[in-house]
């Protein structure tokens, strides 16, 4: 089995040594690289080849907001994906990093097998954590001023019907087994019609694929339109 490679960002040593501990000691993973500055992250990532950067958000020499932009704008680091890490979950940075394309957020102060299962999600491409307060914090952070245009509502029509209504149900927070529940399919033929809804989205990730959904109206904060 190939390890899941996990980059660390944060300017506190002490974090950095506990969440290497921490993440070595599970087969399955490994820390290639230690960033003290948004600066050095965006230099590992490329020198590394990482799957996952655990991003702290504030940092000096260029925060993890800056960070995460660049690498996800970096088309030799696509396959790259960013968790942020942050003192407080409901922080105005979140909102930034996850439109900037961060595949997701944790608290510092999450469980230890939490963040190892956290790694596991985002380095898939799934959804990350609890998919109801995930899509909660992108109805939210969705609502705040953005100078950026949002796409038309006439991008989805790429999709086909049942696409459409995979990406509503995955935007309101519902889970791959509980849209199958709902839908009377399995959960890998739900992750099969998400897979494709991304990749005719141009999306990242599941993430980004509820940022979508928000943004064209498929899926308002209080339900889907």
């Amino acid at each position: 089995m190939t390890a899941i490679r996990v980059l660390l960002a944060d300017d506190q040593a002490l974090i950095r040594a506990g969440f290497r501990v921490l993440v070595d000691s599970v087969p399955d993973l490994e820390v290639v690289g230690e960033a003290a500055n948004g600066r050095e992250a965006v230099e590992l990532a490329r020198s590394t080849r990482a799957d996952v950067v655990l991003m702290d958000i504030r940092m000096p020499d260029g925060d993890g907001l800056a960070a995460t932009r660049e690498i996800i704008a970096d088309d030799d680091l696509a396959g790259v994906k960013v968790l942020v890490l942050t003192t407080f979950e409901i922080d105005e940075y979140v909102f930034e990093a996850l439109r900037a394309g961060a595949s997701g957020f944790l608290g510092k102060g999450v469980e230890p097998a939490h963040l190892i299962e956290a790694i596991r999600v985002v380095a898939a491409g799934d959804q990350l954590l609890s998919p109801a307060a995930t899509s909660g914090l992108i109805a939210r952070f969705l609502t705040e001023p953005d100078r950026t245009t949002p796409p038309p509502p006439a991008l989805l029509d790429v999709l086909t019907a049942r696409e459409r209504e995979v990406v509503a149900l995955v935007a309101t927070g519902l889970s791959n087994e509980d849209i199958a529940a709902q839908l009377f399919v399995s959960p890998l033929t739900v992750k099969t019609h998400a897979n494709r809804a991304m990749a005719k989205l141009g999306a990242r990730d599941r993430a980004q694929l509820v940022v979508i959904a928000f943004q064209t109206g498929l899926v308002r904060a209080d339900g889907i339109a």
